[in-house]
């Protein structure tokens, strides 16, 4: 089953910290929804840019993007 990486984008010299706050909102959503949810995080890509992102399978990966309207998306690779 091929995972999908669900990715939210944020800019500016605030990015890691609005990253890090977003990654909790995406942990109550997982426990909200009871979902098979386990692999979360956040990355700094420079300065002024990080994310905050989930894995998902990709066949539930549907209602969970329309839900909570993700930047962007790839393949994921552990």
């Amino acid at each position: 089953m091929r995972k999908l990486k669900l990715i939210w984008d944020f800019h500016g010299p605030n990015s890691s910290k609005t990253a890090e706050h977003h990654e909790i909102h995406l942990k109550e959503y997982i426990q909200l929804e009871k979902l098979d949810i386990t692999i979360t995080g956040i990355q700094k890509i420079s300065d002024m840019h990080a994310i905050a992102f989930l894995v998902v399978d990709e066949h539930d990966m549907k209602p969970i993007r329309d839900a909570l309207k993700p930047h962007r998306g790839q393949v994921y690779t552990s």
